[in-house]
């Protein structure tokens, strides 16, 4: 393993101690504990505490979107591992700004018991809590039961919609409506061409020949649902697109957003290339593009891969990630 790293058990406080004392005019600890990450400001009054939180290894998510139009607070967990109760009650109590605090989480076993944990105390203190889970990942199965299906990049659209929801001042219930409406018509897969090591563990994830693919990753760095022959990069955008497309399914003359993201070790040119094609083969659906983002928004460590979402959107969906945000890694006015 060859990582610039001091201790493998400290990297997520090292990481947090750099990136806060970076970002100071967005995002500090809260008092109550060392992986409760809040809004520089909070607590917001008026309006709907937005916080998630997940295992550390997907920057810039989680913790790089704090800040006004997104998230009001973080709960940082080991790499890959769900943030600790404590952390996310913490959370909960250093954003709550009156008008209650709406959980959102991606679909791991982890991050559901110690969000429904942290949710319940925090309740028993009476803060209203809600919450809403992330399953966008076509690439995890389960076509008959999508509630099974993992969180993955579609998280970082429901950040954003609630985001600016809770902004305007909207009302818990609203909010939430908002995150069941983006995860409803969002759809994820990827792929990758190599994998991350984790540093506590200090080995790949899993192994690939030269000339192999893995289809399906999720964002842990865990293998996929089929090992293929690498191809060239139009031919995989096609496979991605023809299941992602066909899930919803989306149809000739929907408009949708499309997320082409990093996985972490993926240049730049090389997603271009990606949109390319997505944009053609959408093109030849009659499906319309009204808002593309291409970049690495929810990686895996160091993995070389690639996913692709869509986000069925209307007038609603299209105001609300067009709406002003100002975070460390996402900035619009």
């Amino acid at each position: 393993m060859k990582k610039f790293i001091n201790d493998p058990m400290r990297v997520v406080d090292e990481m947090l101690e750099g990136f806060l004392a970076v970002n100071a005019r967005y995002a500090r600890r809260a008092a109550g504990h060392p992986r409760a990450i809040v809004r520089a400001d909070a607590p917001v009054k008026g309006k709907v505490a937005v916080v998630t939180g997940g295992g550390s290894g997907h920057k810039p998510s989680f913790i790089g979107y704090i800040g006004k139009g997104m998230l009001d607070a973080v709960a940082a967990g080991e790499i890959f591992t769900s943030p600790p109760v404590p952390a996310v009650l913490e959370c909960v109590r250093a954003a709550h700004g009156g008008k209650g605090v709406l959980l959102l989480l991606g679909n791991y076993a982890g991050d559901v018991m110690n969000f429904d944990m942290a949710a319940e105390l925090a309740q028993e203190e009476g803060i209203e809590v809600q919450q809403a889970i992330a399953t966008d990942d076509v690439g995890a199965g389960f076509q008959d039961e999508p509630h099974k299906r993992r969180g993955v990049s579609g998280e970082f659209l429901i950040w954003k919609c609630c985001g600016a929801m809770a902004e305007r001042g909207e009302p818990l219930s609203e909010v939430k409506r908002i995150a069941e409406k983006v995860n409803a018509n969002a759809r994820t897969m990827g792929v990758a061409i190599a994998p991350c090591t984790v540093p506590a563990a200090g080995k790949p994830t899993f192994v690939l020949a030269e000339n192999e693919m893995e289809v399906g990753v999720g964002h842990h760095g865990e293998p996929g649902v089929a090992r293929e022959a690498l191809r060239p990069v139009d031919e995989i955008v096609d496979m991605l697109a023809e299941k992602v497309v066909n899930d919803l399914p989306y149809r000739a003359g929907d408009e949708v957003l499309t997320l082409i993201n990093g996985l972490g070790a993926t240049p730049l040119l090389e997603l271009y290339i990606a949109q390319r094609r997505l944009q053609q083969g959408l093109a030849g659906r009659g499906i319309r593009i009204g808002r593309a983002f291409v970049g690495e928004f929810f990686t895996a460590l160091e993995m070389a891969g690639f996913s692709i979402t869509l986000l069925k959107i209307d007038q609603e969906l299209k105001e609300l990630i067009a709406a002003p945000a100002d975070t460390p890694y996402l900035v619009q006015t």
